[in-house]
């Protein structure tokens, strides 16, 4: 992997609406690497590495997330390799349990 690295939570009513799903089929169709997951605190939180303008457009699009969902926030910083490596092994983009 080479490029940018992106770490980004995203809040609103993000759960129960398919958005880890949409989150996979984007990230997928970008060739993004990575993993998507829910957390106790309502929001879904997300790494996605590859080339620094197509990871942009991936955290830009996770402003807008599926139909169903509404999206208030995203925050996105930089991410690690540890943090890529939390995907599972043999994946290239991983949905991940709720923590």
């Amino acid at each position: 992997m080479s490029g940018a690295i992106h770490h980004v939570t995203i809040s609103g009513r993000v759960q129960g609406v398919g958005y880890r799903a949409w989150v996979d089929e984007q990230a997928n169709s970008r060739g993004l690497e990575g993993w998507v997951r829910n957390r106790r605190d309502g929001s879904v939180e997300a790494v996605f590495a590859g080339a620094e303008d197509v990871v942009a457009d991936m955290v830009s699009a996770c402003g807008r997330g599926p139909f169903s969902a509404r999206v208030d926030a995203v925050h996105a910083g930089i991410g690690s390799s540890d943090l890529l490596n939390l995907r599972r092994a043999g994946e290239r983009f991983s949905v991940l349990p709720t923590v």
